[in-house]
């Protein structure tokens, strides 16, 4: 398969950039010429696509591979992939689903004890020595919480499963109530957020779920709550949750997706009330050499005419 050309879309995993060479015929589109020059003198040559979460394959990408075959994620989103182009074109998609869902689900978690016992600001308070001039301030238990999730997918579920050991009732939101799962169903985010005290975002991003977190849903979750956002982050209006934040209609939030990445709103830099992570709740050693030989693993088997181990299309 070394003949085989694969083009990576932006630097990822070393190791999947190694595995991949040892493999295939690896292209780089952080290589020089540029892309369009790149195109031109090696569109034909292209076989698969390796995208993630920040650099997929979309239409324009497709249309400028005539012999594209699969396109292998490394992520288990899929909103920056053109599927319907794939599907209109007969490209083979897949992901990295599953592995990453217990690292997603311990850094919400992890986001959810942060935010509300203020983890970060109290490791300054140490750090610059402010302890010996007194005790930091209070601040907020998260054992016994209502925490409300929308999406009860795989990352959703181990969240909750999660959040349970802490004592916390769950809610949740879903296109539809979920069979055999005890947890309260909220047929709105609107009621999930007004019945919850840490609301948790981990759904697909869909033209459905864009901006389901908004002015409305941030006011009844109120004074005292607290969001987290482990999905992606065109899920939130985040112009509205940044004026929330300032003005103290929510407690606090714990951030892991951004609309624009890597730009974060300045904002956001000054609150104290607020943790930041830079789209890293999968990044582990583990995890992602994981996610790295899944990726492997399925263009492996559709070269060699096997069944794909994760299909998405």
């Amino acid at each position: 398969m070394e003949k085989i050309g694969v083009l990576m879309t932006c630097r990822m995993s070393s190791y999947l950039e190694q595995q991949l060479n040892n493999r295939f015929n690896l292209f780089g589109f952080w290589e020089p010429p540029s892309k369009s020059e790149f195109l031109t003198h090696y569109s034909n040559s292209i076989r698969a696509v390796v995208g993630n979460a920040f650099f997929g394959a979309d239409s324009e990408l497709i249309d400028g591979l005539p012999n594209l075959e699969i396109v292998s994620s490394y992520s288990v989103g899929l909103d920056k992939i053109d599927l319907a182009k794939c599907k209109e074109r007969g490209i083979r998609v897949t992901n990295t689903p599953d592995v990453l869902t217990d690292d997603v689900a311990d850094a919400a978690i992890g986001l959810a004890l942060a935010t509300l016992r203020r983890i970060c600001v109290a490791d300054g308070f140490v750090r610059n020595g402010f302890w010996k001039n007194g005790d930091f301030e209070l601040t907020t238990k998260f054992t016994g919480k209502s925490v409300g999730i929308i999406g009860l997918g795989r990352i959703g579920s181990a969240i909750a499963k999660r959040a349970e050991a802490f004592g916390c009732p769950i809610s949740y939101h879903s296109r539809s109530k979920k069979p055999n799962v005890n947890y309260k169903y909220y047929s709105t985010v609107v009621d999930l957020a007004a019945n919850s005290e840490i609301l948790i975002v981990a759904c697909a991003l869909t033209e459905e779920t864009r901006h389901i977190v908004n002015h409305k849903v941030l006011d009844v979750l109120g004074p005292k709550g607290i969001l987290i956002n482990i999905g992606r982050g065109a899920h939130v209006d985040e112009a509205e949750l940044v004026a929330a934040l300032i003005e103290g209609r929510i407690a606090g939030a714990g951030l892991d997706v951004y609309q624009t990445e890597p730009e974060v709103p300045e904002r956001l830099f000054g609150l104290e009330n607020v943790v930041l992570l830079s789209h890293a709740a999968s990044d582990t050693v583990e995890t992602c050499t994981a996610m790295a030989d899944l990726v492997i693993a399925n263009l492996e088997a559709h070269f060699l005419h096997k069944p794909l181990l994760t299909p998405v299309l």
